[in-house]
């Protein structure tokens, strides 16, 4: 039977209970509705709306595994509510942090002026894997590095919200935020007016406005173009969903050449141009002549044709910068540097293996902390010490020692949780958030984002390559 009335938060920071077993202000309506379904109608609900998400094609690709590739992605029908408060704080801090990650690659690109002042070490910056010296000397579009960031937060035992990451790259599950609330307004449709819930719908129509406005200038209405690697990504329904929202092309890089100086893409009746391209491929791959020249995704001379101004990328190649989790540790002296502000969203305490103190420190407590390689996502390359064994730490602790350059840790932070349906009943399950904030003319953060819930009792694990699952997001 699922009901609230054993629900206990434990010693956690619960998004729609408070300490005292009690719902919080936003949630009250919520809670009563769930508490007043006849028994079973929530888990039948719950199991209508997984119908529907297969029905909708709403499925992802696991990588390396066997069980049949495609997979619904796992959704929990309860929704996570955040207040207008805790929003604005949000939303205000992510503005912060993606203005001055903007000013930081345009820097380091060209006058380097915050390594010159020693702010961030120069070794570090330029030994990274996603530093990208082929874009030394350039300036994207309108000046816009990143277009499109996915940047995770968490929420600890205070309360407070923090930034886990950051992901300037090729940052995905939008879709799923879209999806998810289609099928929440068919669920819980009273309590969703009541509330009223922020719209998420308006992401697609404002990426749109956001590639429009990067096109050349003499462009009057230009051809934009979804860059996907191909149906064999586990990415690709959302590369499919966006172009059709948007109502452009959706092309893989064996549908374009480069011609007279210009992209373009064959059709049946010969080649039409391409003027921006949203690119869903990591920089290794977009052009064989400049990056990995083994690529069999990208576009032979399309890195030519970008730094001449015939064509715009999203996001620009070499973004990936910003988002190695070691250079993440500088954020907030970042910020400070561009803006002359203190960080408005803190960054979780971080330990930099590169650094001989904390090195010694991380190497010492691997049982305690949460060790990440620099550029790898997907929640691989990672090792959460409480829950390792004492041969993996040992694996670990010889990488670290390896390749110091490559790694940072973390302390283990007590996620916050949110009620999720387990079986017939309702239990907490951890969670984190990734708001969407897309930077064209001005930057805007969709009123929302995506929970990924650890479907795993007890895990800190929210990556759906790792089992985790997703929640609608409600700002009321």
């Amino acid at each position: 039977m699922a009901t609230f009335k054993t629900y206990d938060p434990e010693d956690f920071y619960d998004e729609l209970i408070d300490e005292t077993g009690k719902p919080r202000p936003e949630a009250q309506l919520l809670i009563d509705k769930i508490e007043s379904l006849p028994e079973g109608d929530l888990v039948l609900r719950q199991k209508e709306a997984e119908a529907l998400l297969l029905k909708m094609g709403i499925t992802f690709n696991v990588y390396g595994r066997d069980e049949g590739a495609e997979k619904i992605f796992p959704f929990d029908l309860i929704p996570r509510i955040v207040s207008s408060g805790d929003w604005q704080q949000i939303e205000a801090g992510l503005k912060q942090r993606i203005y001055a990650l903007n000013l930081f690659l345009q820097d380091i690109y060209n006058d380097k002026k915050i390594l010159k002042d020693k702010v961030v070490p120069e070794d570090l910056v330029l030994s990274s894997k996603t530093y990208r010296k082929e874009c030394e000397g350039f300036t994207p579009p309108r000046g816009i590095w990143c277009h499109v960031t996915g940047t995770d937060l968490i929420r600890d035992r205070d309360g407070r919200f923090y930034v886990l990451e950051d992901n300037l790259r090729c940052p995905s599950g939008v879709s799923y935020v879209l999806e998810n609330r289609q099928v929440l307004k068919r669920t819980f449709p009273q309590v969703f007016q009541a509330l009223r819930v922020r719209p998420v719908d308006e992401y697609p129509g404002k990426l749109h406005e956001v590639l429009e406005f990067l096109a050349p200038d003499h462009v009057q209405t230009p051809i934009i173009g979804v860059l996907t690697p191909g149906i064999y990504n586990s990415a690709y329904f959302e590369h499919s969903f966006l172009s059709q929202q948007m109502g452009v092309e959706l092309v893989e890089g064996q549908d374009l050449v480069v011609s007279d100086g210009f992209v373009h893409m064959l059709t049946t009746k010969g080649l039409k141009r391409v003027d921006v391209l949203y690119r869903r491929i990591d920089d290794d791959f977009i052009d064989p002549m400049v990056f990995r020249p083994d690529s069999m995704l990208g576009v032979k001379g399309l890195m030519e044709v970008y730094k001449a101004g015939r064509i715009a990328m999203a996001n620009a190649p070499g973004t990936g910068i910003a988002d190695d989790k070691v250079i993440y540790a500088y954020v907030p002296a970042i910020i400070k540097y561009y803006t002359g502000e203190e960080a408005i969203l803190p960054n979780v305490p971080t330990y930099i293996c590169r650094n001989d103190r904390d090195r010694e420190y991380v190497l010492s407590h691997l049982d305690e902390l949460v060790v990440k390689a620099a550029n790898e996502s997907g929640g691989y390359g990672m090792l959460i010490g409480p829950h390792a064994s004492n041969a993996e730490r040992a694996v670990f602790a010889k990488k670290i020692k390896a390749e110091p350059r490559n790694y940072m840790a973390q302390p283990t932070i007590a996620l916050s949780r949110v009620p999720t349906i387990v079986g017939d009943g309702i239990e907490g399950r951890h969670v984190d958030l990734r708001p969407y904030i897309l930077y064209g003319k001005d930057i805007y953060v969709q009123p929302g984002g995506l929970t990924r819930v650890a479907l795993t009792k007890g895990s800190l694990v929210v990556n759906s390559s790792q089992g985790g699952g997703s929640k609608d997001t409600w700002v009321v």
